[in-house]
């Protein structure tokens, strides 16, 4: 099934523990290979992500896309690096 990438914007984004992470608000793009890179989540889940920043989610981490977007794997929460 092929679908528009503008598809994917505003969808909901869970990872594979069935919790929301957030939703896309953008996608990344690798144009060398024209592929889609990952998802930027503008305001992540910040149960999930520290202080809720924003964050891209590389698309291989994907298992699947329909009316939601589940991913394969997330980890059990993302520290923002020190600066």
């Amino acid at each position: 099934m092929m679908a528009e990438v503008t598809e994917l914007f505003g969808m909901p984004v869970y990872t594979d523990k069935g919790i929301l992470l957030g939703q896309v608000t953008d996608i990344i793009l690798d144009m060398e290979i024209q592929d889609i890179y990952g998802l930027f989540i503008e305001r992540p889940n910040s149960q999930l992500v520290e202080f809720g920043s924003a964050i891209s989610v590389p698309f291989r981490w994907i298992k699947s896309i329909g009316e939601i977007i589940v991913l394969r794997k997330f980890p059990p929460f993302l520290k923002v690096p020190e600066q």
